[in-house]
């Protein structure tokens, strides 16, 4: 199946596509928030992820289901279809680096999907998920 717009016209509409501070990243922050967690934002850390909170060793990624090629809800355009493949996998690995890296570190990292900031429950379960953590890291100091 081909594209229904123009290699130009798709050029301008993906270049449009932001990196930060998308909808989804507002909608978690304003949860998280609302619950008085205080994070810096797309901090200059490896991987820059999308919140982080350095004295409790805390990063959340929230993550596209398009652009980190989530299991249940990414779908592969028809045109291009090679490139995409190859685009999104390289963003998976890019992310399971990341992943590890902060892991070896000693730090927590929490990736949350674009699906669950479209569920209210699923966005108060990761909140919850960071507030217990939070509360242990405390308990220790």
């Amino acid at each position: 199946m081909t594209d229904s717009v123009s290699k130009k016209t798709r050029s301008l509409i993906m270049s449009h596509i932001k990196s930060k501070n998308t909808v989804i990243e507002k909608v978690f922050r304003y949860f998280l928030w609302k619950e008085g967690i205080r994070y810096r934002l797309n901090s200059k850390l490896f991987g820059k992820p999308d919140i982080s909170i350095k004295k409790y060793k805390l990063v959340v990624f929230v993550d596209s289901c398009f652009w980190h090629g989530c299991k249940e809800h990414c779908r592969i355009p028809h045109s291009n279809t090679k490139y995409w493949k190859e685009k999104i996998n390289r963003n998976i690995t890019r992310d399971n680096e990341v992943s590890q890296y902060y892991v070896d570190n000693g730090w927590k990292i929490i990736r949350i999907w674009e699906h669950q900031i479209n569920d209210t429950r699923e966005i108060q379960k990761s909140i919850k998920k960071i507030l217990l953590y939070i509360k242990s890291v405390k308990e220790d100091l």
